[in-house]
């Protein structure tokens, strides 16, 4: 029996490698030749594209031991990460369960359709609208100052707030769409049973609604967590000189200082770094998934 299971999956494996093959090779062309090359680069004292002379060397890596600023910034784009990822966990379950279980028929569609509508334009047409919006003078100070009967000043370009609200909104739709999907799945005759058995409506959310849509939460979390700690767009224009995380260093090191081995060594520190949470969390989240 065992062994007609065994030849089944191999048959069905044979059938599936044709539709596979595609994905997996440019999995590998688009993914492992850059993180090869970027090994390479990494361990290098020279650009070989400078036309210096280069060998092999370690000392890009010990660079971000010996300086403390590396593991400053560090933690500050992990701080970042975490703060943004909360935040979009508020912002987006609530309006993943109003789309989910309240709204139906043409309103769920157009209030799905505002959702989704930040993944139709480009990153940077973003990051300067709310470059308009945030600064002095901007569309919200002149909104305010329109409205109440005394005037204030609100400027909150180039500061930690400006970036953190540039991050939600650019992957707020993420933690939606997750949330969503594991809602949409959740059986409404449970939350019937619920209410119908006495239970308060925080009762429900905390001991039915949030441990059924908790895949849908570890997963809108992870894509939010990992681009966000090595972010650079949003903490370069919106947050000026208060923006530099660990993302505009790397950043710095490839395009103005030129610097590509150390840049591709403190990026693998942050893949290093990032992976390592991820392992210490997985059975936590696992559980919780």
């Amino acid at each position: 029996m065992a062994e007609q299971v065994a030849t089944g999956s191999m048959s069905g494996l044979r059938s599936a490698l044709p539709l596979l093959l595609p994905a997996y090779l440019w999995l590998t062309v688009a993914i492992f030749l850059p993180l090869s090359a970027m090994v390479f680069f990494s361990s290098m004292t020279e650009l070989p594209l400078s036309g210096k002379a280069w060998s092999f060397t370690l000392e890009n890596y010990a660079t971000f031991f010996s300086e403390r600023l590396y593991l400053t910034l560090l933690l500050a784009s992990l701080r970042l990460g975490l703060e943004v990822t909360l935040w979009c966990v508020v912002i987006g379950f609530p309006a993943a369960y109003v789309l989910a279980k309240v709204l139906k028929g043409r309103s769920r569609e157009a209030i799905f359709l505002l959702v989704i509508l930040p993944f139709w334009s480009n990153g940077l047409v973003r990051i300067f609208s709310w470059a308009m919006v945030l600064r002095e003078g901007g569309i919200l100070d002149t909104a305010l100052n329109a409205v109440l009967p005394f005037k204030i000043n609100i400027d909150l370009m180039y500061s930690y707030p400006a970036v953190v609200i540039g991050l939600v909104h650019s992957y707020v739709p993420y933690m939606v769409l997750t949330c969503y999907l594991t809602l949409q799945a959740i059986d409404d005759s449970l939350i019937e049973a619920g209410r119908s058995l006495g239970a308060s409506r925080l009762q429900m959310l905390r001991r039915v609604i949030i441990p059924l849509s908790m895949p849908g939460l570890v997963a809108g979390a992870a894509l939010i967590f990992v681009p966000v700690v090595g972010s650079f767009m949003e903490p370069r224009i919106l947050g000026g000189r208060t923006g530099t995380f660990y993302g505009t260093v790397i950043e710095d090191q490839f395009v103005a200082v030129f610097n590509w081995p150390l840049g591709a060594a403190l990026s693998f520190i942050l893949l290093a770094v990032v992976l390592v949470i991820l392992a210490l969390t997985s059975p936590v989240l696992r559980r919780a998934a």
